[in-house]
């Protein structure tokens, strides 16, 4: 069995990110996907985001009658800072025997040795990740295992919907239609 696991604050969730789901779906074979939102990121602790009932409520939408993606919010119920390591080690004990995969944008491959409890991360899931257009490719750090997706590159990002939302501009280009009337309902990133 192949287990994805796709980490991220998804603030809000948008159209690149399904795309690199369906990637790794394709590309890696895999038999299930669970999209994770983040408690707290490490890596952005200055940033305030959605709050987390709501963040899952978008992921809910956007994910809407697929079944080839679950939404796990393990991370959510822990609180505090996650850290892809706790979540790795769940995965590893629920799906003995299974091949893991931990999604990834290219943009996070160099700084992986400083993800916490690095060397055991590497040890238990194999890493992906999807360039951002134009970008260089890049190698996976000793000791981690990786690949890059061709994926479906796309120059996108949340806080880039989030800028738009402030400036008035629309998003419906960017998001799932469901995930965009729920921003507007709950009137989020003004």
């Amino acid at each position: 069995m192949k287990v994805g696991i796709y980490g991220g604050t998804f603030d809000p969730v948008h159209i690149g990110h399904l795309l690199v789901a369906q990637a790794a779906i394709e590309e890696l074979g895999l038999d299930r996907l669970f999209f994770v939102p983040a408690a707290q990121s490490p890596f952005k602790t200055e940033n305030e985001t959605a709050p987390a009932p709501i963040r899952v409520k978008l992921l809910r939408l956007a994910l809407a009658g697929r079944i080839d993606c679950e939404i796990d919010e393990q991370e959510i119920r822990r609180s505090g800072v996650s850290y892809a390591i706790e979540t790795v080690r769940d995965y590893a004990s629920r799906f003995q025997g299974a091949k893991l995969f931990y999604l990834i944008g290219a943009d996070n491959v160099s700084k992986l040795n400083e993800w916490r409890d690095a060397s055991t991360l590497a040890s238990l899931a194999e890493f992906a990740a999807v360039p951002r257009p134009g970008a260089a490719p890049v190698q996976f750090p000793s000791p981690f295992r990786g690949r890059m997706l061709k994926g479906f590159p796309l120059e996108i990002s949340s806080s880039q919907i989030r800028a738009r939302i402030k400036a008035n501009r629309p998003i419906d280009l960017f998001v799932p239609p469901a995930v965009g009337e729920a921003i507007c309902n709950y009137r989020l990133y003004l």
